[in-house]
């Protein structure tokens, strides 16, 4: 009598009588595919391992209570494990821990670790559900365990024969094909030679045995009454093998940690994770190729994994049943109303098939930090407080990655900002060029919130989350970049000798960006936004600055020496930086600079600067490109002309073109102060100040203004009205 299971096996035979026939129905190729892992052969063995309840297991092993006694782990008013002698009592996560209290009252409550400013690390406190605006959940205990028990099956298979993938914090899928095969090999010698005229399509003998040893395990049978009558083949015997194996891993993990796990062998990843969950806890469930019909028949098809969302309701939908037995009724035609490829691919899982690989890979991708505000939060500084709790926890598990020794880092961070129901991102490339650190991470996260606040309605925040991303393996032997400048001695014979050319000349100056707020934040901000978007300003200003002396030491020479060519000029006012440059023509629209370059440029005090280390012959008298270029062979140094301006205001100097916008910066702040003074004076708004407020082109959010757009160089600021500017009432330019 054919058994129910027989249509699922890959291979092209079925069995056909209960009576022993002299050859096997799997080939010399499929026994040779087992070796390579391959996804086809029907002799495949997948395995998944379950910890069973596993944070509350957690909890138990670190506390070293009974496992007999119900405990329930609580995350402010929520459970989010329950053990099973807890569960006995009908508990489940859908309770508060108020209500599981009333059902059990011997429950043991344990709540996860949190984080909280201050804490250099994660830490269990008193009553921390009482701290919900204040804390923050950590599953880190639960990571650090996870990875123990990641090592613990590793130990416990061959190194050169396992491939073992990591599905979640508590789940781990395991191809034993290989070692399998070996085992094998071990126990059938007659399996060792090669195939009958050299034939890979040879069928192998029939297994010399007829009852296989199952242990303790939760065989699933094949719901025929004669269906146990067929003598095993093959397959039979590598599902045994495997069971012994993943007993075997299961025992080490219990003796090494004392954690207990349910597990499921079959033939591929999703009838061994269904498999591990049929029978809970502490378990082995065996889903043989003959039993795959039976088994999967009992089952909502809701529970296979991709069919329990909205692909599974709309399966409900269209056919009127979410069992599998029923929709196995349905014929492919039927099932491609769902689409060609989705038809398909249900058409095959609902039998059993399934060519997923065991992804050995285990290192993440990225990291993720974040919390749900309630009461939502609204200023910068707590926004900042948040983040440093966030910077502590992602650096904790960076460090287990392995980036203090430079194995791995990430190259991204990203902030998320939730304001309603708008949702912002920012993200920043991390340097590179340096060892990842905790403050580095904090001031570029303190930066991107900076941005978001400075943008504009980032109050109040109801959702904060910062991730790194971009996981790579760390560069080792690098050459710093000193081993590649010429320096001391060296570097003074090619100066005198005319070797030193324009490579060699210092990098220019890097021109910082001046990023302005929304001009609106000057006229409508209350006090307090005002100082908050004051706070955020400051901090993007700071970045900039720290990040601009990053850059200078870059260029800097790595081990300086006083015998170097050439000394750095100080990087003040008087001494501006040296550039070599090109000859070029004067600029268009600046004959008053050629005529007199330091009239407008240069404040009155100021003197021209003295250029170290340059021949006087090579000097240009009057500080501007020769009208005519030298020959190319040998070309002029000089400085180029100065381009700023001081301002008595803020006693900065900052470059000609950017005057006109810093002087609406001083007008806006004066009108703002004007405005503020008079509502606390109770008076009206002057005419000629709304004008100004209505007037003035704004910046749109998100976007720098431009620098001098629409004026020409160097002619921002003067006293006469440009090409279509107009005059105002109080005659201010726009």
């Amino acid at each position: 009598m054919s058994s129910p299971g027989a249509s699922f096996v890959s291979s092209s035979l079925s069995r056909t009588s209960p009576r022993r026939t002299p050859k096997s129905q799997f080939t010399y190729k499929h026994l040779a595919q087992l070796k390579s892992y391959s996804t086809t052969t029907p002799l495949r063995v997948i395995a998944h391992v379950d910890l069973d309840a596993f944070y509350a297991q957690c909890e138990t092993v670190r506390l070293g209570l009974d496992p007999s006694k119900p405990l329930a782990v609580q995350q402010w008013q929520g459970l989010i494990a329950i053990n099973y002698p807890a569960r006995a009592y009908g508990l489940s996560r859908h309770v508060t821990s108020t209500e599981a209290m009333k059902v059990c009252p011997e429950l043991i409550l344990q709540h996860v670790a949190t984080w909280k400013e201050g804490d250099e690390k994660w830490a269990y406190h008193d009553e921390a559900f009482k701290h919900i605006a204040t804390h923050k959940v950590s599953l880190d205990p639960y990571r650090k365990e996870s990875r123990r028990i990641l090592k613990c099956i590793k130990e416990a298979l061959p190194e050169k024969e396992q491939r073992v993938e990591k599905a979640s914090i508590d789940e781990v899928f395991m191809d034993l094909g290989a070692q399998v095969h070996g085992v094998l090999m071990e126990r059938y010698p007659d399996l060792r030679g090669p195939s009958p005229y050299d034939d890979p399509s040879e069928y192998l003998p029939r297994p010399p045995t007829t009852v296989l040893d199952w242990a303790a395990d939760a065989v699933v049978g094949t719901g025929e009454e004669d269906g146990e009558d067929i003598d095993p083949d093959w397959d039979d015997v590598c599902m045994v093998i495997a069971s012994e194996i993943v007993r075997d891993v299961r025992k080490h993990i219990f003796e090494q940690l004392g954690y207990t796990c349910s597990a499921g062998v079959s033939r591929n990843k999703m009838l061994a994770k269904l498999g591990s969950a049929h029978k809970k806890p502490n378990a082995q469930t065996i889903v043989r190729h003959r039993a795959v019909h039976h088994f999967l028949s009992e089952f909502k098809f809701t529970k296979i994994r991709m069919l329990g969302g909205k692909l599974g309701d709309e399966v409900v939908a269209m056919f009127g049943t979410d069992t599998v037995k029923e929709l196995l009724e349905q014929p492919l035609e039927q099932l491609k109303k769902l689409g060609d490829d989705t038809g398909s691919w249900l058409y095959s899982t609902i039998r059993g098939e399934d060519n997923s690989e065991v992804n050995p890979r285990t290192q993440i991708k990225s990291m993720l930090s974040a919390k749900s505000f309630r009461p939502a939060i609204n200023s910068f500084e707590q926004g900042v407080r948040w983040l440093r709790i966030f910077v502590a926890d992602i650096f904790s598990r960076c460090v287990e990655e392995g980036v203090l020794e430079n194995k791995r880092r990430p190259r991204t961070i990203n902030l998320h900002h939730r304001q309603g129901s708008q949702t912002r991102s920012r993200q920043s490339p991390i340097p590179q060029g340096k060892p990842l650190s905790e403050a580095m991470l904090f001031d570029l996260a303190k930066n991107l919130l900076a941005q978001v606040v400075v943008d504009g309605r980032a109050w109040p925040c109801i959702n904060l989350s910062l991730s790194v991303g971009g996981f790579e393996d760390g560069i080792t032997n690098n050459k710093g970049i000193g081993g590649f400048l010429v320096r001391g001695e060296e570097a003074k014979a090619m100066l005198s000798s005319g070797r030193l050319g324009m490579g060699s000349s210092e990098p220019p100056t890097k021109k910082r960006k001046r990023e302005k707020g929304n001009i609106q934040s000057f006229f409508g901000a209350r006090d307090g936004q005002r100082k908050d978007f004051d706070a955020a300003r400051a901090v993007l200003k700071a970045h900039r600055e720290s990040t601009r002396e990053d850059e200078d030491e870059d260029r800097d020479m790595e081990d300086g020496d006083e015998s170097d060519a050439f000394e750095p000029l100080p990087q003040d006012d008087t001494y501006p930086s040296i550039r070599i440059a090109r000859p070029s023509t004067p600029p268009p629209n600046r004959q008053d600079a050629i005529d007199d370059p330091y009239r407008a440029t240069t404040p009155p005090s100021a003197q021209p600067p003295i250029i170290p280390n340059i021949p006087p012959s090579h000097q240009h008298p009057q500080n501007i490109p020769p009208a005519d270029p030298p020959p190319p062979y040998k070309p002029p140094l000089h400085q180029e002309t100065l381009d700023t301006f001081f301002c008595p205001r803020c006693n900065a100097h900052l470059p000609w073109l950017e005057k006109a916008e810093h002087e609406d910066f001083h007008f806006a702040m004066d009108l703002s102060k004007e405005m503020r003074q008079e509502e606390k004076n109770g008076g009206a708004s002057t005419s000629s100040g709304a004008g100004a407020g209505t007037s003035r082109r704004k910046t749109p959010v998100g976007q720098k203004p431009g620098r001098g757009r629409g004026r020409p160089p160097g002619g921002g600021g003067g006293s006469g009205s440009a090409k279509g500017q107009a005059k105002l009432a109080f005659g201010r330019q726009v």
